[in-house]
């Protein structure tokens, strides 16, 4: 005989051939291969006589079968089969799945081993020896003879399904997730889809699904798989029932026979009229291993009770059920977030918001212009906290519009930009120095660059006019306290933005583009739709500008450009000059003359000083400049303008020559300071 005639890797295939040939052999009628699966308490068999399924395998469980008498003592031998055995019962199983009807008389049984461990791996069983009576010890000695030979086919072929059943599994569970994830957005339609696939993984008649409150000490059903309930959710006591166990120790169970376990409640059957059998309860794991819910399996649809295959497989699917729940409660949360947010949003733009009286004042007044303002407007010794201090500073800003001609060339309307500044205004805190006063007198520097200093020979008509308007944005909202303190705080702010950097002015833009993305205040909304992208992606690179430690990370690049020359078609040039722009508009107060730049200092350190008391209820040190105790304010102006604003300016009249003269009044203003500290030091003495 040669074995090698018969291999094939199909396991069905084999053993029809095996059988076939040791069927031919011995001249018996029929024959089956059972095959053994210690480790899932399995024994199945793929083929009876010259029949297979094509779909699945005939499976039972050892342990429960009458076939475990012989794993537990593997000999070969043959006898009558008496009707209504247990033995009988289990063959006639057999024949009812493969739909083959003949009476077995008798049988001869072979078991076959692992020729490398001794494992048992089959019992080769062959039925009615033709022309006599019963099978003999020749038959049982050939039977025995031909296993030895073809055992490493029939091991191969037993390797290779299980390496097929590995990969259905990953296959199957791969695409279980795919399901399971691409359902993240309807918590519903989710604890559906994980019954659903329970249910197919298993071959369960049905599921029900428990998410487990753990605040209020209850599992949660929103849906059960065939039972109509009348609430929207079903809620019971976290240790009751079979599921309440499984959630209290998390332990699965795989009940054989429903009635006879002590934690089944039957009355549910009453009530719906479905039997239940077989159950397999499972734990549902967070990533943290928390428990988060509980599946509860009923009734394997082959008649057969749940296996340790299925235990295994679910163990599995729990992993991916456990991380598709997590992950739709957290995208559950940050949507309904997102929309408290919107609606926070609506409130906060709808108190915001002018009212018509207010904007048709503006509106109904002629347009105000520089000398209507200011005749001194455009001069960079003007002092406009001073000398505008009683003037509307909505019309001072509408006249730096009106000036530059921007509101003609790039069709705006008169009415959104009124609307879009009385909104900003309104967006400001009443702090002493980061308020709206700040805000347009940070525009009224950028206004005397673009005009003055001629810098508007740089930038586009667009350029210009978003720069205006990053000025009047990027401090909205301020609270006071600076990013460092936000951290510290651990405040929300810290929390949405403290990973990209720059805390407070990103929060500045975000708000800016609330105001912004509102139809009425859309500043922008008369621009193209490439103008409208560029708009929004320059006040992002603008306003993050305005923290002073992205201009050190940018300051070298720019001194290099001032080396070479600026090519004003590069829109990277282009933005780095514009940040610039902000950066000295933002620190311009700092360039006025003495009297406004020391009235300002009062405001800054009012702000600093009102941090430093925070920090301190917080139980925290806060540094030099921000305790009232222990700071100098001329020594820390005068380091200031020394270390930091001197250079910056230094650096924008090298590109913008016409405001050099910005830097006789800082050198002032540090000789000011000087002067004050010296005087301290000798008051003090």
């Amino acid at each position: 005989m040669n074995p090698g005639a018969l291999f094939t890797k199909d396991i069905a295939e084999l053993s029809r051939r095996l059988i076939n040939k040791l069927t031919k052999e011995i001249v018996a009628e029929s024959g089956v291969i059972l095959l053994i699966n210690k480790d899932n308490d399995e024994l199945s068999s793929a083929c009876f006589g010259n029949k297979h399924c094509v779909d699945e395998e005939y499976t039972t469980e050892l342990s429960k079968s009458a076939f475990n008498e012989w794993f537990n003592h593997p000999k070969a031998f043959h006898f009558a089969l008496t009707p209504h055995s247990p033995i009988a019962v289990e063959f006639k199983n057999l024949q009812v799945f493969f739909n083959i009807d003949f009476q077995i008389k008798n049988v001869l049984v072979a078991p076959c081993f692992k020729e490398s461990d001794k494992e048992l791996i089959a019992f080769f069983c062959l039925f009615n020896k033709l022309g006599t009576s019963s099978f003999s010890m020749p038959d049982l000695e050939f039977v025995l003879n031909f296993i030895e030979n073809c055992k490493f086919i029939l091991c191969n072929a037993l390797d290779w399904k299980c390496q097929e059943v590995i990969q259905r599994q990953s296959k199957a569970l791969l695409e279980i997730s795919k399901n399971l994830f691409s359902n993240l957005d309807d918590i519903s339609t989710l604890l559906n889809k994980i019954m659903e696939e329970a249910r197919n993984l298993t071959k369960a008649e049905r599921c029900s699904l428990f998410l487990v409150d753990h605040d209020n000490f209850e599992l949660v059903a929103k849906v059960f798989d065939g039972i109509k309930t009348e609430t929207p959710e079903v809620r019971i006591p976290i240790n009751q029932g079979i599921a309440g166990h499984v959630a209290c120790t998390g332990e699965m169970l795989n009940i054989k026979d429903a009635y006879s376990h002590p934690l089944f409640y039957p009355d549910v059957d009453a009530m719906t009229g479905f039997k239940t059998k077989h159950i397999l309860c499972f734990p549902i794991r967070s990533v943290k291993d928390k428990i988060i819910g509980v599946a509860e399996l009923c009734n394997k649809i082959n008649g057969n009770s749940f296996t340790k295959f299925d235990e295994e497989r679910t163990n599995a699917f729990a992993i991916f059920v456990g991380l598709s729940l997590v992950q739709s409660l957290l995208y559950k949360k940050a949507t309904d977030a997102q929309q408290r947010s919107k609606l926070a949003n609506e409130l906060m733009l709808h108190h915001m918001r002018a009212p018509a009286i207010e904007v048709d004042k503006y509106l109904n007044s002629p347009l105000p212009t520089k000398t209507s303002v200011h005749p001194k407007l455009d001069n960079f010794s003007f002092m406009p906290r001073i000398e505008l201090a009683q003037h509307d500073s909505v019309q001072v800003v509408v006249a730096m519009f009106v000036d530059l001609d921007l509101i003609q060339k790039l069709k705006i309307h008169l009415s959104t930009l009124v609307r879009f500044i009385l909104t900003v205004r309104r967006a400001y805190r009443d702090v002493p120095y980061h308020n709206w006063t700040h805000a347009w007198t940070v525009a009224h520097f950028a206004y005397l660059l673009l005009k003055t200093a001629h810098a508007k020979e740089y930038f586009s008509d667009l350029e210009s006019f978003v720069l205006l308007i990053s000025c009047l944005c990027h401090d909205i909202d301020h609270r006071g306290t600076s990013s460092s303190f936000q951290v510290s705080s651990h405040s929300v702010l810290a929390s949405l933005y403290s990973s990209a950097g720059s805390i407070l002015e990103r929060h500045h833009f975000a708000q800016a583009m609330c105001i912004i993305q509102t139809d009425s205040t859309n500043i922008f909304e008369t621009f193209s739709e490439e103008g409208y992208k560029r708009a929004l992606d320059l006040m992002k690179v603008m306003i993050i500008a305005t923290d002073i430690a992205n201009h050190f990370k940018i300051s070298s690049q720019i001194n290099k450009l001032v080396k070479s020359g600026i090519d004003k078609a590069d829109k990277k040039h282009c933005e780095m000059i514009l940040s610039l722009c902000m950066t000295t508009a933002d620190l311009s107060d700092q360039t006025k003359p003495w009297e406004s730049t020391f009235g300002v200092s009062d405001l800054l350190y009012a702000e600093f000083f009102a941090q430093g008391d925070q920090e301190k209820s917080l139980g925290y040190t806060p540094i030099e400049m921000m305790d009232r105790d222990k700071a100098s304010v001329p020594d820390l102006q005068y380091g200031f303008l020394n270390k930091i604003v001197l250079p910056i300016y230094e650096l924008l009249a090298n590109i913008f020559p016409e405001s050099s003269c910005i830097l006789l009044c800082i050198r002032e203003n540090m000789n000011r300071w000087k002067e004050l500290n010296t005087l301290r030091k000798e008051f003090s003495v």
